[in-house]
Order: structure tokens, then C-alpha cells, then sequence
């Protein structure tokens, strides 16, 4: 059945066309020349949750921009129990360098589970991305009949060797492998490409807001605004290191007046983010304030606000709060690991930390110096706008789906429905 096209209005949806006056006229026709070869193919992308974390994110535009420029495009999410969720998130830790347990009854509930959900999907579509460990199994429950893509967003620098020869099983079942970054190669037997994420400048997270929307915003919430503010978006996980963001604030506080939002979700995929948020709420008080909201115009307007943006991670895959922020001007002071490294040019867009005391010192000497603010912030927007907005993140998809061509034809005149 054909989607109703709906009348302009004010809830409509953002088009590929709207990016032109950020990236230009060539790059949008080209992404329409590109798109063009590939408008009788129906692609799927299967993750672990609709909300609250980057690929959630960035599924949720990428999606609608993918069917905007003719490739009809479904969005698969799968279900799965508490014990289910709370190993897949020790599989995340593990390929992130934590130690792991590898029981044989994990493994058998992990791949149950995900066996569960094949049933109940049916995915003859003609291309199939399958995003993260959660449903990596997926391949072993299908006849493949088309090319299947398996998008890892998690940082792969040091991965724990036990847990990457066991998801290697399903891996290598795939045709290639998408990782964000080219030092997160592994040694498998299928081609490997590098894309890294990127954001939506016209979602709720990122478009444009007055002073008063942000004022209405930040008072909803009773964050004070007398003093300059320094924030933490990201989801309330270890990695994230929101312990070392707390004490970093209260060195610089030696120095400063300020007060800390330390402000996230907790994602239905991941049982450990209530057990840390629960863990950070001891360390409030007046100047140090810790929420759990699901809020995209909150993020916007505290990251539009803020003096500082912290993203202190231990690893990190990409971190998609870090590219928000840049976008919106605000200099940001990150670990220096994973994809920020990538993001962040050390003293000309931010400036990037290894410890708590390089932490506490930059948010000191940004606080005290609005220009050096408006220096960085002006350069960090800059380098979103060349290298990581949406339109880049789609081209690189359409090279990859376009790169096995041949193996659609074999298909013939077939398409399924979603």
C-alpha cells in the first residue's frame, strides 16, 4: 500500500532539499544522481531500540532521508527480555575492553531470543542492515537471498578477544561491515568500511531555538541560569565517566562559579543506566544538578546555553552529543578517545582532556574567557557543517548500497513489501 502523501504544513517532514543552503546545490544533486540507480531497492535497518542513544538518533533521521530521496526504507526494532537486554549490555562492555563471563546459558538466551524475533519478522528485503550486537544473530535465521550489513557504533580500539571470536561467527556471516572509524578494524573475513556518524540539524535536538524557548526550557526544569553553565549530555553509562565529569566540576569550582548539569536518558537497551543514575543522585545539591529526562529540546537549549560541554568518555564510540553541541557554537572540552578524537582539533574547535585535572582546568580557562568561547564555538560549527551532517552520512550509505549493484540485479523484479 502507497503512503498518502500529506499537505504542506508545519509538522512536515525535513527533506534532502533543506539541506541545500548548509552543503549546496551540487552535493544535493548529486545525492539525488546517487539515489537515483538505487529508487526500485527496499532497504531495512534492525537495532535494539526506537529511543535513547545515537543510533536511535540516527536511525530515526536517516530513515525518513533515505525514503525522501526515493529508496523505500523500513526501520526494524526487536524485542527482548530484562536478562536478554542486561547480557547484550555486558556484550557491549566486553567489546569495549570490560571483562565478560561468556556462559554457555548467555549464549543460549542471547541467541534464543533473537531467534524469537526472526519469526516474527520477515525480512526479504533487498538490502538488510543490522545495527550493534543485540541482533547480530538475525543472519543465522534466514535464507539470505541479498546482501545483509552489519553497522557496529561501538568503540572497537581494545576489544575483549573472548567476546569478539564469538560474535565473529555471525559477523562473518555478513557481506561487509560498517565501523566508525578505520583504527576499530578487525581481522575478519568480509570487506570492512569506515563511516562516521553524523547529525540532523533540523531536529528537535538541533534546530534553531530563541532565547526565550531556552528560557522556557531550562526554567520547566528549575536549572538556575545566574552562572555560567557546564553540561554533560549522554546517557547515564560508565563509559560516559560521569563520576570523573562531577569531580572535574568541583576542582574547577575552586577557581569558578558555575553550576554542573550533568543531564541524559536511560535507553530501554540498557539495564545498567538506572544502577548509575541512581548511583550519581547522592552527589547532587545546588550547584550540581542530575536528570533523567527523555527531552530533546531541553539537550537543545542546555547545549545552546551552556559555557562549556563536557563529554569526558573513557570510550566512545563516535559520541554524537559532541557534534551537537559544535553544531550550535558551544566549545566542548572531551575525553580523548574513540570518534571525538576525530571531531575535536585540540585547541582550535575545543580541546581535549585525559584526566580529571586537564578536565577541571579547561572548564576553568573557557568559563573565565568568553572570547576564546566564541573562537572555538565558531570553528567547531564550521567543521560539523563540512564534515558531519546528515547528507554526508546518507552519501556514504548510498556508495556502499550502490557498490553491490550487480548482486541486486540478480534479484530481478521482485520487491517485497515492509
Amino acid at each position: 500500500m502507497d503512503l498518502i502523501e500529506q499537505p504542506a504544513n508545519p509538522n512536515s517532514l525535513t527533506s534532502i532539499a533543506d539541506y541545500t543552503p548548509l552543503v549546496g546545490e551540487q552535493a544535493v544533486d548529486r545525492i539525488f544522481k546517487k539515489a537515483g540507480r538505487l529508487r526500485d531497492l527496499h532497504i531495512v535497518h534492525v537495532n535494539s531500540t526506537y529511543y535513547g542513544g545515537g543510533v536511535a538518533q540516527l536511525l530515526s533521521s536517516l530513515t525518513l532521508l533515505m525514503n525522501d530521496v526515493g529508496i523505500p526504507t523500513g526501520w526494524r526494532v526487536i524485542q527482548g527480555r530484562p536478562d536478554f537486554f542486561t547480557i547484550t549490555k555486558k556484550m557491549h562492555n566486553a567489546l569495549q575492553g570490560g571483562p565478560i563471563n561468556l556462559t554457555e546459558l548467555k549464549r543460549d538466551i542471547y541467541e534464543q531470543v533473537v531467534f524469537e524475533n526472526a519469526v516474527r519478522m520477515h525480512l526479504d528485503h533487498d538490502m538488510v542492515i543490522v545495527h550493534d550486537p543485540q541482533p547480530l544473530p538475525l543472519i543465522n535465521y534466514f535464507r539470505k537471498k541479498s546482501p545483509w550489513v552489519w553497522r557496529c557504533h561501538v568503540d572497537l580500539s581494545d576489544p575483549n578477544s573472548e567476546m569478539l571470536s564469538y560474535l565473529a561467527s555471525f559477523i562473518e556471516r555478513y557481506d561487509a561491515a560498517v565501523l566508525s572509524l578505520p583504527e576499530y578494524a578487525q581481522r575478519l573475513g568480509i570487506p570492512q568500511r569506515f563511516f562516521m556518524p553524523a547529525i540532523d540539524p533540523f531536529s528537535a535536538t538541533n534546530k534553531e531555538l530563541s532565547e526565550a524557548e531556552i528560557d522556557e526550557r531550562l526554567s520547566r526544569y528549575e536549572i538556575p541560569t545566574d552562572l555560567p553553565l557546564v553540561v554533560q549530555i549522554s546517557r547515564f553509562d560508565k563509559w560516559k565517566d560521569p563520576r570523573g565529569v562531577i569531580d572535574a566540576f568541583r576542582l574547577a569550582r575552586k577557581e569558578i562559579d558555575a553550576t554542573l548539569v550533568l543531564a541524559g536518558n536511560i535507553a530501554t537497551d540498557d539495564p545498567e543506566g538506572q544502577e548509575t543514575f541512581s548511583s550519581l543522585c547522592s552527589c547532587a545539591d545546588e550547584r550540581i544538578r542530575i536528570l533523567s529526562v527523555q527531552d530533546s529540546a531541553l539537550v537543545n537549549a542546555l547545549q545552546r546555553r551552556a559555557a562549556v560541554v563536557v563529554q569526558k568518555s573513557i570510550r566512545e564510540g563516535f559520541g554524537l552529543t559532541v557534534t551537537e553541541a559544535m553544531w550550535k557554537g558551544t566549545p566542548v572540552v572531551g575525553g580523548k578517545v574513540g570518534g571525538i578524537r576525530h571531531q575535536i582539533e585540540d585547541g582550535v574547535s575545543g580541546y581535549l582532556v585525559e584526566n580529571v585535572e586537564q578536565t577541571a582546568a579547561r572548564i576553568v580557562q573557557l568559563v573565565k574567557d568568553a572570547d576564546l568561547r566564541r573562537r572555538l564555538g565558531a570553528k567547531a560549527k564550521e567543521v560539523v557543517r563540512e564534515r558531519f551532517l546528515m547528507t554526508r552520512l546518507l552519501e556514504d550509505w548510498l556508495d556502499l548500497i550502490g557498490s553491490f549493484e550487480p548482486r541486486f540485479l540478480l534479484r530481478g523484479e521482485h520487491r517485497s513489501g515492509d
